[in-house]
């Protein structure tokens, strides 16, 4: 069931993500580009904990997730925001940014035994520097991105910035709840996307092309 939830889970952002890439190719939009590679990470995010609760936690799935999930998704939603309130140098950040945590990702010592599906504590398998250093700063910094746009431009979007800031609410718990065991980092990880794609798109729209991905399902 585990499995089957965080598959679902990853399924979900997937599909979402790619919704946004036809949003992108229509509009030009910067800010759509960098929230479709975030929901993106997302779904690889959870396709690793599917791997996880499958067949047990091993360090490639481990690296795959803390990349994915730890790393790349809370940030670039940062960057979408940026880019939204028009900061057009947080795309060249995103990318410099994604780069690195990719290398630090790839590259940094696991330490530690890897068994059974419940979600690998980061604190048990890397140092705290560099990996797990970086991932609190550029989290920290891409959730306050996220927030403080959606506050400065809460007149023009109210609803839709509350459905973003709720959806990173609801990711960051799924993460800080990880002792929940894969099923629940799945639930988290599916709510937490929808609410995401329901405020990047806009409520109005979004239901109606959602309504569209699941007759077209």
């Amino acid at each position: 069931m585990q499995a089957l939830l965080s598959f679902g889970a990853a399924l979900v952002a997937l599909r979402l993500a790619g919704s946004l890439v036809t949003r992108l190719r229509e509009t030009r939009r910067p800010e759509l580009a960098a929230w479709a590679a975030s929901l993106g990470a997302y779904a690889l995010a959870a396709a690793a904990l599917a791997w996880g609760a499958a067949h047990g936690w091993d360090a490639r799935s481990f690296r795959v997730y803390y990349l994915f999930g730890g790393l790349l998704t809370a940030p670039l939603l940062g960057a979408g925001s940026l880019l939204l309130a028009g900061r057009r140098v947080a795309l060249a950040v995103a990318l410099a940014y994604a780069g690195l945590a990719v290398g630090v990702a790839i590259s940094v010592p696991l330490h530690g035994h890897f068994g059974g599906t419940a979600i690998p504590a980061a604190q048990d398998h890397l140092r705290f520097v560099p990996a797990r250093l970086l991932a609190i700063l550029a989290n920290s910094l891409g959730t306050l991105a996220v927030v403080g746009v959606a506050v400065a431009t809460l007149r023009q979007r109210p609803l839709a910035n509350v459905l973003i800031v709720a959806g990173v609410a609801i990711a960051a718990a799924g993460s800080a709840l990880g002792g929940l065991g894969a099923a629940g980092g799945a639930v988290t990880i599916a709510l937490g996307v929808l609410l995401l794609y329901l405020g990047f798109v806009g409520p109005t729209r979004a239901a109606l092309r959602l309504k569209k991905l699941l007759l077209i399902s």
